[in-house]
């Protein structure tokens, strides 16, 4: 896994919202490839893109039992992969986080959380009919479903935000398996 700094983040320090956002949205940023969380994340990203992919061509009118078949497998798989990025991740932060004794522990690990986060992204994309990623319009140019995927997208990262300075100031430790 990368170890060098990636736009101003040490290789041993967890990642900002904004970093994480800019590499769910841009595939060929070569500073994601800088941080393991950072790639993983985007992973993550194209795991959900694919799987969405999947689970629209299976539910396609007309679509035959083996192009069904076909594409639940593709889903296990692609399910099969995220697990594994997830604990990328989760390895990651076992090995890079320190972690203080007696401060609270949340109840999901960071790949847990940046999986999440992942699919929301996509969500959020998917609501206003992009396939390739763009920045958030306004918000009053969004129909209902757009501004709802937007709006949890926008709650998660607060939360990811609130996490990573919890941790960062030991008032929270992540699980680490």
């Amino acid at each position: 896994m990368p170890t060098e700094y990636a736009a101003g983040i040490g290789a041993d320090e967890l990642p900002s919202p904004s970093a994480l956002l800019r590499a769910f949205r841009e595939a060929n940023d070569p500073n994601r490839h800088r941080h393991c969380v950072l790639a993983a994340g985007r992973e993550l990203v194209e795991c959900h893109e694919h799987r969405r992919n999947a689970v629209q061509a299976a539910h396609a009118p007309g679509a035959s039992s083996g192009c069904v078949a076909q594409c639940l497998q593709l889903v296990d798989d692609l399910d099969a992969h995220r697990t594994e990025l997830v604990g990328h991740i989760d390895n990651w932060v076992a090995n890079n986080v320190q972690h203080r004794t007696g401060a609270s522990l949340h109840t999901e690990t960071l790949g847990a959380v940046i999986d999440r986060m992942a699919a929301k992204w996509v969500a959020a994309q998917d609501a206003l009919g992009m396939s390739a990623p763009i920045e958030p319009p306004h918000p009053l140019q969004l129909d209902d479903d757009a501004q709802l995927q937007w709006s949890r997208l926008a709650e998660l990262a607060d939360g990811y935000k609130d996490l990573v300075t919890d941790v960062t100031e030991h008032r929270r430790r992540l699980p680490v398996w």
